[in-house]
């Protein structure tokens, strides 16, 4: 059997984007994917620290080091710029794995979403 654990954590960004006339998505900066092992097309989980909503969608890759965050299409009606989110993306693994697990958490700069 295979459980669903955390496998990738962006903790706390800020969107400095919402994009509804898009075919959807999130655009995760580069440098950020990378850090913490998200790779483009990944399916993500969004939770919006401001208004509590929670979504899922999938990765595209944005500028390195520019710290963009912006959602894309029908998503973009749930955040709004500025608002911090968390973005979480999750693996398979077998409960044995899962137990010796660590995920990659990042934690970068809110106010300008670049690694510290």
């Amino acid at each position: 059997m295979y459980i669903q654990v955390v496998k990738s954590k962006i903790h706390r960004v800020t969107v400095t984007g919402a994009n509804l006339d898009y075919i959807g998505s999130i655009t995760i900066d580069e440098d950020l994917m990378d850090a913490a092992g998200i790779v483009a097309g990944e399916r993500v989980y969004i939770v919006d620290n401001n208004n509590g909503e929670r979504l899922d969608t999938y990765v595209i890759a944005g500028e390195r080091g520019k710290g963009e965050i912006c959602l894309n299409g029908a998503a973009a009606r749930k955040v709004m710029t500025g608002d911090v989110v968390i973005i979480m993306a999750y693996g398979y693994m077998t409960p044995e794995e899962a137990r010796d697990f660590k995920p990659k958490v990042v934690f970068p700069d809110t106010r300008t979403n670049r690694l510290i």
